[in-house]
């Protein structure tokens, strides 16, 4: 099991969309990863120490994230005081008392939701008074030819049901009452592979134009070399497929006597 756990890692570190050295955690800090899907950030904050509770409403993916939380414990992946808990949940009825998290990272789960303003007003509700969020969306171009190429990209039960502007997004995030500290755009490589599904249909994995692109990726997140780790870095401002912002809750003024 342990070294099953470290494969898996080692697959799922290059694709973090969000940067951990823009948004960095501290030991003992209480993270709820949002929408946890697979987990991948759920597993790095368990990495780094957090307090890390995963939630996502796909019970199936939950049970996943569950068993590999188990395991990344049983490898001594985790250094002593982290904690993990993966659930089942709601996200516009989030089952914590107000101001119970340090950090909550929401990644591409927000254009999914109809009700968005309900989930920014929950992750608000449940975050501290100075704590931090990250949250991440398809970015606006390369959704939108992935828009253009395939109607089943997007429709579908569950598919995504906008595509964000950045300044759309950042409007949101303040009439939420937070306070956007800083944004980057990631994964550029993975914009032409789902450029490329979308044109040969989203479900057709053996297409050869797809397949010999899906490998370069694979080999891209195994062997990590340099020559694509500098090509996504500067490709990234240009067509990087997910857009990722980053912001605090302000601490309120005390009220007066």
């Amino acid at each position: 099991m342990p070294t099953t756990f470290r494969q898996h890692r080692k697959q799922d570190d290059p694709v973090l969309t969000v940067d951990f050295t823009r948004f960095p955690l501290a030991p003992g800090d209480r993270v709820l990863d949002l929408g946890c899907g697979a987990g991948r950030h759920a597993f790095e904050c368990y990495r780094r120490g957090a307090q890390v509770v995963a939630l996502d409403q796909n019970g199936e993916e939950i049970r996943e994230v569950a068993k590999w939380f188990a395991a990344m414990k049983e490898a001594g992946e985790a250094p002593a005081g982290a904690t993990a808990t993966a659930m089942e949940g709601d996200a516009l009825n989030l089952p914590f008392p107000d101001e119970s998290f340090d950090v909550v990272i929401i990644s591409e789960v927000m254009e999914h939701i109809p009700d968005d303003k309900g989930v920014l007003a929950e992750m608000v509700r449940v975050l501290k008074p100075g704590g931090r969020i990250a949250i991440t969306v398809p970015r606006y171009g390369p959704e939108k030819v992935c828009w253009a190429l395939s109607d089943a990209y997007h429709e579908v039960e569950g598919g995504h049901i906008r595509i964000y502007k950045a300044d759309e997004l950042l409007g949101k995030i303040r009439q939420a009452g937070l306070r956007p500290y800083g944004t980057h755009h990631a994964h550029a490589l993975h914009s032409p592979y789902w450029w490329l599904k979308c044109a040969f249909g989203v479900d057709n994995d053996k297409a050869l134009p797809v397949r010999a692109y899906h490998k370069l990726l694979v080999w891209d997140i195994m062997k990590k070399p340099a020559l694509t780790r500098v090509a996504e870095q500067l490709l990234n401002p240009v067509v990087g497929k997910s857009f990722v912002a980053y912001a605090t809750k302000p601490h309120l003024p005390k009220a007066q006597a």
